[in-house]
């Protein structure tokens, strides 16, 4: 394809921004801000949409390659994709118009501020899965912090403020050691070609170094035990749009880091450092599950419960095996949608509530029928109950991970009897037992909005349970070519 759709969609959401800047920001202008932004969210989804239909998926190279000298030709613009990161432009432009439908009735200050914020970082976020060069990608990588930052800190909770520095800071920091390497990964091979540094192999000893510069970024962006502080904190006082769009997309960007970089570029150290992943992924899994069960924010509990899960991603893709990092891959697409969903329910009952304590509910099976029915469907989702599409992911991960260390395995499936009990547990005291408080008697049932949003996510989670090849058939050829190098590179290496 000669036309340049990979920057159209990249570029169009930003459009989108610019256009609505231009209205004058009363309330009168709030609607032509909200039309323009689901026109440019929704036309964004359907060319993600016909990007994945063109896609050749029988071939593992990069497709849609554009390219341009930047800096006079010392830095060159280039996007492609593959069949890992197809699915997350997908994902990430399905979930913008999602998030953009749910902040109308629930943002009440400057809405129009809003939404450029989120559209602006919807150009980012997908800029981040089309660069194919190192320089590039650590841009909107970066860039990627200043909207959410925004979003938490002028939207967000009575503790905004404290969080979004928190958020800032310890991304920032995790990244700065990055761009050193970005820097040396230049000096050792003269490009920041992603392909080209593929094929010129980084020599073994600087590899070590390397890899653990791009691993403090992608730590904290997952995030990993011990430096996830961060998440609860920036879940709890994110607007419900602001913790869907970080739960959906942001962290997933960090394991797409690991793919792309961490094994394509440094396959040697990968395999020094599986020890290191292996246990800061189990202790990751249990011990923020075990966190989970005593929280009383609904918030707070499945933010700990998304470290939980992304703890089975890292794990997952350090098996090197083929089921592994396919069901990393699933897990962090389910994951997206069902921590979204999850989001989008605790938002639900707070603009009716206006809290998000557990124990301000109970019994509103009685009131709310159909919240309780898709909230159901989620919770199980996110336990990894047969049927829905965390079961695919969950089990997956741990095939591969059985192929590899059989000690590993069994503590990570700890994990998944501790998810079981802390999710059951949040939806027996919140949908079950007795209507006792007088305040939850008026509570309406889900709108019309709210209905068409949550049984769309309901539905994916129930399809993609049930049809995982729908995934799994567009990423078999990439993840083959991803281990087929990385086995190519350790038989070289013990060649020398």
């Amino acid at each position: 394809m000669d036309f340049p759709i990979l920057s159209l969609i990249t570029i169009l959401p930003l459009v989108g921004a610019i256009f609505i800047f231009i209205f004058d920001n009363n309330q009168s202008e709030n609607k032509n801000t909200i039309y323009v932004s689901l026109f440019t969210s929704f036309v964004n989804f359907f060319l993600a949409l016909f990007l994945w239909y063109s896609f050749d998926k029988n071939t593992a190279d990069f497709q849609f390659i554009e390219e341009a000298n930047w800096i006079n030709g010392f830095i060159r613009f280039k996007f492609g994709i593959d069949g890992i990161s197809i699915l997350f432009i997908v994902l990430t432009a399905f979930i913008t118009p999602i998030c953009i439908i749910s902040c109308i009735s629930s943002i009440k200050k400057r809405l129009k501020e809003f939404l450029i914020a989120i559209l602006v970082l919807e150009t980012f976020m997908i800029g981040v899965f089309c660069s194919l060069d190192l320089v590039i990608f650590y841009l909107f990588f970066e860039a990627g912090l200043i909207p959410m930052f925004l979003i938490i800190g002028i939207w967000g909770g009575p503790k905004r403020v404290y969080a979004a520095f928190k958020f800032f800071l310890f991304t920032l920091l995790g990244s700065v050691l990055m761009l050193v390497a970005i820097i040396s990964i230049y000096w050792i091979t003269g490009t920041t070609d992603v392909v080209q540094i593929y094929e010129i192999k980084i020599p073994v000893e600087f590899q070590y170094l390397l890899w653990l510069a791009f691993f403090s970024s992608f730590a904290v962006k997952m995030p990993m035990w011990p430096v996830h502080t961060w998440l609860p904190d920036a879940h709890v006082e994110a607007p419900t749009a602001g913790s869907v769009i970080l739960a959906a997309i942001l962290l997933k960007m960090a394991g797409y880091g690991f793919l792309r970089f961490s094994i394509g570029m440094f396959p040697i150290a990968s395999e020094y450092f599986i020890p290191l992943i292996y246990t800061l992924s189990i202790i990751a899994i249990i011990y923020t599950s075990l966190v989970a069960l005593m929280q009383e924010d609904m918030k707070k509990l499945i933010a700990y419960s998304s470290v939980a899960h992304m703890g089975f991603v890292t794990l997952g893709i350090f098996t090197f095996t083929k089921q592994g990092i396919e069901g990393s891959i699933f897990q962090m697409l389910s994951h997206g949608i069902i921590s979204a969903a999850l989001f989008l329910c605790v938002g639900v009952l707070y603009d009716r509530v206006h809290s998000r304590l557990i124990n301000s509910y109970g019994g509103i099976v009685n009131i709310l029928p159909k919240y309780a029915f898709v909230f159901a469907i989620f919770m199980l989702g996110s336990l990894g109950l047969p049927g829905t599409s965390g079961f695919i992911g969950e089990i997956l991960v741990l095939l591969g991970t059985f192929q590899k260390s059989f000690l590993a395995a069994i503590l990570a499936s700890i994990g998944i009897i501790l998810g079981a009990a802390y999710m059951l547990w949040l939806y027996k005291r919140v949908v079950f037992g007795k209507l006792e408080k007088k305040e939850l008697l008026e509570l309406k049932d889900l709108n019309y909005s709210e209905t068409v949003i949550l049984f769309s996510l309901a539905i994916l989670t129930l399809v993609f349970g049930f049809y995982p090849n729908l995934i799994l058939d567009t990423i078999h050829v990439s993840v083959d070519n991803l281990i087929s190098d990385y086995q190519n590179s350790l038989i070289l290496n013990l060649l020398k």
